[in-house]
């Protein structure tokens, strides 16, 4: 979807209103690095029309036996999800800081963003229930990435709007490849319970599903922002390696803490 499609099929969110919600206020922020999972960061470049395809995810699901998901899985999945939910934290309060500067000096620019602020909210609200019903801890850097992200949506939009799309680039080529990166993951497993002759879970199904629909939201939004003079920003590649930088220090961080 172009810029121009989506501004048709844009909802109006109110912006106004800080997305944090009580259960994310971490109780464990004592938890020390060392004691928590050690998960590797997991990202891919590859374009998602090669990844595979898997038959038993276009199949209904059958009566035969269905294998637990190991430890290790388990470990994958609680920091993948972890970091997810706060990196859609972090996008729904970059583009909040954003929005008004920006609508004040581009005006034509307000549906865009709102469009791509719903579209993060949606995330945000996905990963939140993940978390919940899985029982999964938020990261204990949450107030952390609500003031980083605060002050980077805030800086990128006075600097400009090649700047405020720069940034959004920068983030999302990021956040892409870790979503697609997890996706292949995903689907190496179910490759494995497929050679092994045994049922893929509902929960994996739906996980693969939801995690390709949201990787593709995010692109959608790299190609808006590129789309929209994110190249043409003042010290494009300095601003775009800092933000680059700090998003893969982020995911490093919430994966562990």
């Amino acid at each position: 979807m172009n810029a121009a499609s989506a501004l048709r099929t844009l909802s109006r969110p109110q912006l106004n209103r800080s997305p944090i919600l009580p259960f994310l206020v971490p109780s464990l922020a004592r938890l020390a690095i060392s004691k928590a999972p050690q998960a590797s960061i997991t990202t891919s470049s590859l374009p998602p029309s090669t990844e595979p395809q898997p038959e038993s995810l276009k199949n209904p699901p059958t009566a035969k036996r269905r294998r637990p998901l190991s430890k290790e899985q388990r470990e994958f999945l609680d920091s993948a999800l972890r970091v997810n939910q706060a990196g859609e934290l972090a996008a729904t309060l970059i583009y909040t800081a954003q929005t008004p500067p920006l609508a004040r000096a581009y005006p034509s620019l307000l549906p865009l963003m709102q469009h791509m602020y719903a579209q993060e909210a949606g995330h945000f609200s996905t990963f939140n229930a993940l978390l919940a019903k899985h029982r999964i801890r938020p990261t204990a850097l949450t107030p952390v990435w609500t003031a980083a992200a605060s002050v980077l949506g805030w800086s990128t939009a006075l600097l400009g709007r090649e700047a405020a799309m720069a940034c959004t680039e920068a983030v999302e080529t990021e956040i892409g490849g870790h979503y697609n990166g997890q996706v292949r993951v995903l689907l190496a497993w179910v490759k494995e319970m497929e050679e092994k002759g045994e049922e893929v879970g509902e929960e994996v199904r739906e996980l693969v599903e939801t995690l390709k629909r949201i990787r593709d939201e995010e692109l959608e939004h790299l190609d808006t922002a590129v789309e929209g003079g994110a190249k043409t920003a003042e010290g494009y590649e300095l601003l775009t390696g800092v933000i680059r930088g700090g998003c893969r220090g982020a995911i490093w961080l919430s994966e562990r803490v």
